[in-house]
């Protein structure tokens, strides 16, 4: 008996110490529960490292998802589509739309060529140098004429002194009082007229003057300010031919053609005179080609002129040149016929030298 009540009471008391420690561990679990977090932890950060690693930012998938969908994009664009209606038959045919843009495009550059806008002429100064002589010192301005929009292969120049410019003005008032009352000219200064900053300040007002005159129509078209520009070029030139300095009365003639031609009088006299010195310095050089070419543009001149002094002369140094370089001289030939018959025989007549030689220039 009292065996079994030993044996009830120590079971009892195994009993309660099984709960304690149990007590005690389920407290030690909740003293320190970060443990058992870490381990899991532990191991999802295992599990995630184990896979593939990927560097790719948040943009860049978004660029990557973007060119799929314009890549998805292309593959619907690129089925084609099916025309429906009207559509279908301008597909055929030309379609209304473009057809008609084009004949407006065709009509706009019919009407532009015909409509052109005027050319503007500039002058510009390029250079200034002082010139000393034995017995005087001055200024020499070179100045360019410039056609704006156009690319000129070879320059149209002039050098002038303040006393050309000067008797230029002079002349220009006591004709056209009106018109250049506005026009303002540099005054003559006593000192200092060789300096740095006198000379830029005249080169300026040389070209606004020089403009200011090219813009108002008779002026422009006055034998005044017309022969300021090329009389000199014209003198040099018949000087140089009747000495026989052939080449360098060529640079000049040439010279005196380019500013006729910005200056926009290629129907004058003067042109003439200087198509026939051109002529005569190609033939004497042996340059035949280009001396025919001028002979040429001079008839196409006279063409509607029935009579004129240098007409003849240019008529028998085309037949000649024409003979020589091989080229068509029937036309030519049968003008000459027609003033045979109508006036004095062709003997008595110059040729284009003589008239070169002859012809005052004043």
């Amino acid at each position: 008996m009292a065996a079994r009540i030993l044996h009830r009471l120590r079971h009892a008391l195994a009993g309660e110490g099984g709960r304690e420690e149990r007590v005690r561990g389920g407290s030690e679990a909740e003293d320190f529960p970060e443990s058992s977090e870490l381990e899991d932890d532990t191991e999802g950060l295992s599990t995630r490292l184990s896979g593939t690693l990927s560097f790719t930012s948040h943009e860049e998938e978004e660029e990557e998802e973007e060119e799929e969908e314009e890549d998805g994009a292309g593959v619907e664009l690129a089925e084609p589509l099916q025309p429906t209606g009207a559509a279908a038959g301008a597909e055929d045919g030309e379609r209304p739309g473009g057809s008609l843009l084009t004949r407006q495009l065709q009509e706009l550059w019919r009407k532009s060529r015909g409509s052109l806008a005027p050319q503007r002429l500039l002058f510009e100064v390029t250079s200034a140098s002082v010139v000393s002589e034995r017995s005087s010192k001055y200024v020499l301005y070179t100045i360019y004429l410039i056609r704006s929009g156009r690319f000129d292969k070879a320059p149209a120049a002039i050098a002038r002194r303040y006393s050309d410019f000067e008797r230029l003005n002079r002349r220009l008032r006591c004709r056209f009082g009106c018109d250049m009352a506005g026009i303002a000219f540099p005054r003559k200064r006593l000192r200092r007229n060789f300096t740095a900053e006198t000379i830029a300040k005249r080169s300026r007002a040389f070209e606004q003057f020089l403009s200011h005159l090219h813009s108002i129509a008779e002026i422009r078209r006055s034998p005044e300010f017309l022969e300021f520009f090329f009389l000199q070029d014209l003198r040099a030139a018949q000087r140089l031919t009747c000495t026989g300095m052939y080449r360098e009365a060529l640079a000049a003639w040439a010279n005196a053609y380019r500013l006729q031609d910005r200056l926009g009088v290629c129907g004058s006299g003067r042109f003439l005179l200087t198509l026939a010195g051109l002529a005569v310095c190609h033939q004497e050089l042996d340059e035949l080609g280009e001396a025919h070419s001028c002979c040429e543009q001079a008839l196409q001149l006279l063409e509607a002129q029935g009579s004129h002094p240098l007409l003849g002369p240019f008529l028998q140094a085309h037949v000649h040149l024409a003979w020589k370089v091989g080229k068509d001289k029937r036309r030519s030939e049968a003008r000459l016929q027609d003033l045979r018959e109508a006036g004095p025989p062709l003997q008595q007549q110059p040729t284009l030298k003589e008239c070169l030689i002859k012809e005052p220039l004043e």
